[in-house]
């Protein structure tokens, strides 16, 4: 029995943010506050949503874990440990230009499925058409 894919989401996390660093610019994400685990300060709510600033200048000890999103900010002069699953994060932008990647709630589809009598297999060469 093999083990399941890990999800694509904390290395794409990753990935993206250290592409926005390398840019110069400063790394924003969109976090469903309503998500279970998540540990935000609930006066920056809105519409079920958090944007949190995650740059190297605006907070301490981040770390970009495989199941967990966690730092230290501070919030309307308040310090706060936030904490967050990274299946909370919905995306992540640099705020200057706007560039980023927005997650699906399907992003990890698991396995491929095996071909059932319904879904004939299509191993047939792509043909193209002349359309005149």
């Amino acid at each position: 029995m093999s083990n399941p894919e890990p999800s694509r989401r904390p290395y794409l996390l990753r990935a993206m943010y250290e592409w926005i660093g390398d840019c110069g610019y400063s790394s924003h994400i969109v976090v469903d506050a309503l998500a279970k685990g998540v540990v935000v300060p609930a006066e920056n709510i809105e519409n079920e949503k958090i944007v949190l600033n995650i740059d190297g200048n605006a907070v301490r000890n981040l770390s970009l874990g495989n199941e967990i999103v966690e730092f230290d900010a501070r919030f309307q002069g308040k310090n706060w440990h936030v904490s967050l699953p990274v299946s909370a994060v919905q995306g992540i932008y640099a705020k200057e230009t706007g560039i980023g990647m927005i997650f699906s709630d399907d992003e990890d589809p698991g396995p491929p499925k095996p071909d059932t009598p319904d879904q004939p297999r299509t191993d047939s060469r792509p043909t193209l058409k002349i359309v005149r």
